[in-house]
């Protein structure tokens, strides 16, 4: 096996530039591009689909935490979201669009899960559940990678967007702080398994390296 291979999950998990910017770019725009296009959707149906997000301790609508980041309440909702979104997506893409994937898998489950756990009884909608999730992942990933220059990152996107991190408290009518507070629980989690799978890859030692 080519040593650089073995190492790539290393090289990848401190990262703060995409392997494939454009790629990622790409993505994330199309990602963004796609919550538009459901927007204009739901407004053509008069919002019908703002009832189907997550809600709490409702068996029956149990499939609606596979989609309810995708839904938002107005545009006015959405422009909102979607330059943190773009923002904060296309930095956390910086391990590569499979970690990404497995990044935003667990923060979108960590949200939904979290708002159906203890939520309040409403329709919780939207994609601000991620964004909390990506500004978490980029706060501390570097502090378990290691990773001096993520830190350097971490610290400019705090000063660009820590003062979103109020959102994680409850009191502001209308917004689901569950949502927020869970998505970032989520972040959290997925920067430790990222940077522990990262410890795990095994240095290559001289009795390994291929002749």
């Amino acid at each position: 096996m080519d040593p650089t291979q073995v190492q790539a999950p290393k090289q990848l998990s401190k990262r703060i530039v995409p392997p494939k910017p454009l790629l990622s770019a790409a993505v994330v725009v199309g990602f963004v591009a796609l919550l538009f296009v459901i927007e204009g959707v739901d407004t053509a149906l008069g919002h019908s689909l703002d009832d189907d997000g997550v809600i709490p301790r409702d068996f029956s609508q149990w499939d609606n935490l596979i989609w309810y980041p995708l839904l938002h309440a107005g545009w006015s909702h959405l422009t909102g979201n979607a330059v943190p979104l773009l923002v904060l997506g296309f930095l956390a893409t910086s391990g590569g669009l499979k970690q990404f994937a497995q990044v935003t898998a667990v923060i979108w489950l960590a949200s939904g899960l979290g708002i159906w756990l203890v939520g309040s009884t409403a329709s919780h909608i939207g994609a601000s559940g991620l964004i909390f999730g990506y500004l978490a992942f980029l706060l501390v990933r570097g502090i378990f990678a290691r990773a001096p220059w993520q830190i350097v990152v971490a610290v400019l996107v705090f000063v660009a967007y820590g003062w979103a991190l109020w959102g994680v408290l409850p009191g502001q009518p209308g917004v689901s702080w569950e949502g927020h507070l869970f998505g970032a629980v989520g972040g959290v989690l997925a920067a430790w398994g990222v940077a522990r799978d990262a410890r795990r890859v095994p240095t290559p030692t001289p009795a390994s390296l291929p002749m």
